[in-house]
């Protein structure tokens, strides 16, 4: 399945997030996102987006229920980095993990990929060659899921994100041998 483009313009004070150390629980971003019952698969995106403000991000999620999902996004800090990074919440409680990139990025690629409850996701400046950035399981992903993308911006501000190139494919993250 491929799909040519979505567009989401985030509305303020949307998120995704709960628990862990800032106490709060945020679950209304928009997630466009598909079920499945596969237990391997890999979905591929192209993300482009006009991020300016504290926090705005956009990227892949895999969502169960507000208390279990894992997102991957570049979230924007402020005019010199941003951060590279994903987050895993299982039974209510999020981590967060992250590297700092350049603020002028402003497109990246993501390929999430499912392997029966393990999730790998990776990501890419060209949409060719691929980086892992986390290797993570959800406690609860063994049955159907939901998949796709999503952008919001947890403070006062709004941004237009563009998705497009968006596939899924076989499992592209192959068995450890």
């Amino acid at each position: 399945m491929t799909k040519e483009k979505a567009e989401i313009v985030t509305e303020p004070g949307t998120d995704l997030w709960q628990r862990t150390y800032y106490s709060f629980q945020n679950d209304n971003a928009p997630v466009l996102q598909t079920r499945t019952t596969d237990a391997y698969f890999s979905f591929t995106v192209r993300t482009q987006f006009e991020s300016s403000h504290r926090f705005d991000q956009c990227g892949v999620a895999a969502y169960l229920n507000s208390e279990n999902w894992l997102k991957a996004s570049i979230e924007y800090e402020n005019e010199e980095y941003q951060r590279l990074g994903s987050v895993v919440t299982n039974h209510g409680y999020s981590d967060w993990a992250t590297t700092d990139i350049p603020a002028s990025v402003k497109e990246m690629w993501y390929r999430l990929s499912r392997r029966e409850s393990d999730f790998c996701i990776e990501c890419s400046p060209d949409g060719i060659e691929f980086k892992q950035m986390r290797i993570c399981h959800l406690w609860d992903g063994a049955g159907e899921i939901s998949f796709g993308i999503y952008a919001c911006s947890p403070e006062q501000s709004s941004f237009r994100a563009v998705f497009t190139e968006m596939k899924i494919t076989e499992c592209l993250w192959k068995a450890h041998s």
